[in-house]
């Protein structure tokens, strides 16, 4: 089966979920109507269906390579991403003023799921370029963001961001980038980053860097980190490509999946490159990219779980063991949990975006707390529920499945990063239980709050379903108490099991609010809350649990 955006679903939780419509109604986002999300939405679908999602399986069996220094990227790719920046895509909701659409953030996170669905290896390539732009609108000075930004935005150059070094991953206060000051204005950035997503291409006329480095004297650790912008060709003074920059791809990664698109280890040798933000303060810049990123990534595990869940559906109508294998009740039980969990990740990721509109259309307050702390969790809900309904996909296939020609298992290999990079899932959820809980609960209890409102609109309607509802919000509730009351290392023991329980609780409120709005989606509805949000309970015994089981146990070669 061909891949088919999800526009339905898409369209249903943007008229029915949980902060959207009111995005559409700020004087900032005024001229987002339905009429105008609608023909985006459709647009997507056709670039998407017809364009991208061709691109996929080639991408998967011609590999991206190095050739002579230069990234040579799989047949098609060049053409895809042309259409992809002809079309606008890549500035949906970037600023007007540097050529963008200026139109709500969750426009386009739904147009970024589409686009994972499709061919996850390019989408790749708009996703870091978007992110880049957020960094640049909100930290560059003046000259750099009319230099770059309209660049960007119109997919003439591409953008990348450069933190992880050989020996600095999670720890980024351990990179050893060095950067210099000099006498032109510029610094001088030297030393070697690894992971670097799209670092290079044959079809762009220039891929502009975000690289965190240190300057002399700096202080150590994260304190210390500066972000500097390195193009790969320095402008001339009509702002087009000029010489060389004195960088350059050192090798590519051979990797599980997405091998469309090339994961670049970058030498710097005194590369020419401009401060972003403040010195010292990189750490915040590239936060600003990061951030955009991790809820981009969020919605690639929604995409391609969407794209792996078609082809499971499609096979089990098609598949015939005494009949269709989709009306085995074991088959049944995988396909209907999958399709209730893929809901439940799509309407958390997009209620994340929604909350970020509606802090830039009607000021930070409450909504920029919310969109903080649901950033972690559709981040690793959407990439966790992605490897799970892949996994499910693969076993409603089964030994189909696990043969390379059916497609499952490219899916199976592409989703996995997504747990990994951009923060894996359990730095995530460290995130959750320190930073994130450090208003002493506020963002998370007004959450809790807003799934017993749905619960309690639900009583009469859908009572079996609204009490276990409410009563899982209740006991998450009380669960945050006691975690506020932990020290921040009996805190993380748990974080990952009270990130999922979080996501179960909301979840488990997104269908409530869906079935209250249609009534043809309680059955899925009755799906999650009576097989998955029990869930949520396993999760919170492990949150209660604590760490003294986990350090009493010997693992691997520790000293007895």
């Amino acid at each position: 089966m061909e891949y088919r955006s999800a526009v339905d679903e898409i369209r249903f939780h943007l008229r029915h979920g949980g902060g959207f419509a009111r995005v559409g109604r700020t004087e900032r986002f005024a001229g987002a109507t339905e009429d105008v999300v609608e023909a985006v939405l459709q647009g997507a679908a056709r670039l998407c269906d017809g364009v991208l999602a061709p691109l996929n399986r080639v991408g998967d069996l011609h590999p991206a390579r190095l050739e002579n220094g230069t990234v040579r990227t799989p047949p098609g790719f060049a053409e895809g991403f042309r259409a992809i920046a002809g079309g606008g895509w890549i500035g949906l909701s970037a600023d007007p003023a540097h050529g963008g659409q200026g139109l709500p953030l969750t426009v386009e996170t739904a147009v970024n799921e589409m686009m994972a669905g499709a061919c996850m290896a390019l989408q790749l390539n708009p996703l870091l370029t978007q992110g880049q732009i957020a960094a640049l609108e909100h930290h560059a000075e003046p000259r750099i963001r009319s230099l770059y930004l309209p660049k960007l935005v119109s997919g003439e150059w591409s953008g990348t961001m450069n933190l992880t070094e050989p020996q600095a991953g999670s720890d980024l206060g351990a990179l050893r980038t060095r950067a210099e000051r000099a006498a032109d204005g510029a610094y001088r950035i030297t030393g070697q980053k690894i992971f670097i997503t799209w670092g290079d291409s044959d079809f762009m006329a220039n891929t502009c860097h975000l690289v965190l480095a240190r300057l002399p004297g700096a202080p150590a650790g994260t304190r210390g980190i500066s972000l500097f912008l390195v193009p790969k060709f320095i402008p001339d003074a009509a702002g087009r490509p000029g010489r060389p920059n004195s960088l350059r791809v050192a090798g590519l990664e051979h990797k599980m999946g997405i091998h469309g698109a090339p994961t670049c280890v970058m030498d710097y040798d005194a590369a020419t490159g401009w401060l972003i933000g403040a010195e010292n303060g990189g750490m915040a810049a590239m936060f600003t990219m990061m951030n955009a990123a991790r809820l981009a990534v969020g919605v690639q595990g929604v995409g391609i779980a969407e794209a792996a869940l078609q082809k499971a559906e499609a096979y089990a109508a098609g598949r015939i063991q005494q009949g269709p294998i989709l009306r085995h009740p074991d088959v049944r039980r995988m396909l209907a949990c999958a399709r209730a969990e893929l809901f439940a990740a799509r309407a958390i990721a997009l209620d994340c975006a929604a909350a970020l509109d509606l802090a830039r259309a009607e000021g930070p307050d409450v909504h920029a707390a919310k969109a903080a702390f649901l950033t972690p969790v559709a981040k690793s809900f959407g990439t966790e529920v992605g490897l799970r309904v892949c996994e499910t996909a693969m076993q409603v296939f089964g030994g189909a499945g696990y043969v390379e020609q059916t497609g499952i298992a490219q899916h199976y290999r592409d989703v996995r990063i997504t747990a990994i990079y951009e923060g894996t899932n359990g730095i995530q959820a460290m995130d959750l239980v320190g930073r994130k809980l450090a208003d002493g609960g506020e963002a998370a209890f007004r959450l809790i709050e807003e799934v017993e409102a749905e619960a309690e609109a639900a009583r009469s309607a859908l009572p079996d379903m609204a009490g276990p509802v409410w009563a899982a919000a209740e006991s998450l509730r009380e669960a945050t108490e006691e975690l506020l009351s932990r020290t921040a290392a009996e805190r993380s023991a748990g974080a990952h099991p009270f990130l999922m329980a979080f996501a179960r609780v909301l979840g488990a409120g997104s269908h409530l609010r869906a079935a209250r709005a249609d009534a043809a989606r309680a059955p899925m509805a009755r799906v999650y809350v009576g097989r998955l949000l029990p869930l949520h309970a396993a999760h919170l015994a492990e949150v209660r649990a604590g760490p003294d089981d986990l350090e009493a146990v010997r693992i691997g070669p520790e000293a007895p």
